[in-house]
């Protein structure tokens, strides 16, 4: 019991701030010209914003942005702001 008391849950901001390290790092050491794809990254508005400022400082875009069921309205809303955001209907055509 004592075990379970003393081991705390990390808090929702630890846990964002762990996943933008890991992704940090990533991306900060992937050769510039490669392509990727993200799944579930970025899933909050502030990891969309960091993420943001991460491809401006390599002077990197992105092509498109697929929202997934369950995705943020916060998200679905920055990215079609920035002109982004990719219907379904759209990729299947």
């Amino acid at each position: 019991m004592r075990s379970e008391i003393s081991r705390r849950r990390a808090s929702a901001s630890a846990e964002e701030a762990a996943t933008l390290a890991a992704m940090r790092k990533w991306f900060f050491t992937r050769k510039p010209d490669a392509g990727f794809v993200l799944t579930d990254f970025p899933a909050t508005l502030l990891q969309a914003k960091v993420f943001d400022e991460w491809l401006d400082a390599r002077d990197e875009c992105l092509d498109g942005v697929v929202a997934g069921p369950g995705s943020h309205e916060s998200l679905v809303t920055h990215y079609h702001q920035l002109g982004l955001l990719r219907e379904i209907e759209e990729l299947a055509a």
